[in-house]
């Protein structure tokens, strides 16, 4: 097929803002484009009704479940992922209908991380809570500690896992990691953190932080039987993937002192809905899926995203940048 026939379905939200920029590229690779309207991803019907219209996808966390794959077979050949995160993809049906997908691993890692670090800090020193109450006129002095003196449980100890350890080793925290593989020896001396079982981690940790990949071993592996597990004082942060928390069994501990809090930038539904118990509760902080917030990353993964569509489409380029675009 010659290029100029090629249609692009281009969904991704942290592209579509930016999409004057790169309409060049995409016209000088004669590259034709759909640009639905999309608030935070498609979903599998969304998807259903372009079935068929395009040869390439550039997608958000869009839902390419196998139905929305076979529908779009055989013209589909490649989704070139923004970002990392490739589990709303359905892997083994893509591989099945020769359907190419591309993705920019370690893309986020840095403002991850230092997300992680901020909510530690956050209800550490409590400062959401202080600024709230000065303002509103109270003058409390509201009880916090220091990082040094808690312990921090990373399950999942992967590119963010790993930077997340080594920025709170900087804080002199006591640290604990949890993953389903093993973890290079010398990363582990080197930053001081002991691998352990996932109970007890969660017995020992005062933050728990998921940073690990959605995949059908961690779908809901914090539960009502592992939020059990962990300390009434502890604080749980998410800014992995939403449906790796059982959002109900959260909320219930939450409300039932459980657990101290929570940090979420991820959930099973995003946006978050107005009528989530989590929007009322004090002890919550939330984002709207923002850690991966850094204008410097998104331009990486922005170029890397449409070199990942032109290889799989099989189109000769020269190597992209800001530089030369």
């Amino acid at each position: 097929m010659h290029p100029s026939m090629y249609t692009i379905l281009l969904s991704a939200p942290y592209m579509i803002p930016s999409l004057d920029r790169f309409r060049p590229i995409f016209e000088r690779y004669s590259l034709n484009l759909i640009v639905p309207q999309v608030a935070e991803r498609l979903s599998e019907g969304e998807l259903l009704a372009y079935a068929g219209q395009f040869d390439g996808a550039v997608s958000g966390d869009d839902r390419f479940t196998a139905r929305v794959l076979e529908a779009c077979s055989p013209r589909l050949k490649v989704i070139s992922k923004w970002g990392t995160g490739i589990d709303s993809i359905d892997l083994q049906a893509a591989e099945r209908l020769g359907i190419r997908v591309g993705n920019t691993p370690n893309a986020f890692t840095l403002p991850v991380a230092d997300s992680v670090l901020g909510y530690m800090l956050a209800f550490a020193r409590r400062l959401p809570w202080m600024d709230r109450q000065v303002k509103t006129g109270a003058w409390e002095k509201i009880p916090g500690f220091s990082l040094s003196e808690r312990t921090l449980g990373v399950i999942g100890v992967g590119n963010v896992g790993k930077a997340v350890l080594r920025r709170a080793r900087a804080f002199g925290m006591r640290l604990l990691g949890n993953d389903i593989v093993s973890i290079a020896p010398d990363f582990l001396l080197k930053n001081r953190v002991e691998m352990t079982g996932l109970g007890d981690l969660l017995r020992r940790a005062d933050f728990v932080s998921l940073n690990c990949d959605l995949n059908p071993t961690s779908f809901h592996l914090i539960n009502a039987a592992t939020l059990a597990q962990m300390k009434p004082e502890a604080v749980l942060i998410n800014t992995a993937r939403g449906p790796i928390v059982d959002e109900a069994a959260l909320v219930a501990a939450l409300q039932a002192g459980t657990i101290a809090g929570a940090a979420l930038d991820v959930f099973e539904t995003e946006p978050l809905p107005a009528a989530s118990p989590l929007m009322q509760m004090d002890q919550v902080m939330l984002a709207s899926h923002n850690a991966n917030s850094s204008p410097a990353a998104w331009e990486r993964v922005h170029w890397n995203t449409i070199h990942n569509l032109l290889e799989g489409l099989g189109i000769p380029h020269e190597n992209l940048s800001a530089n030369n675009g």
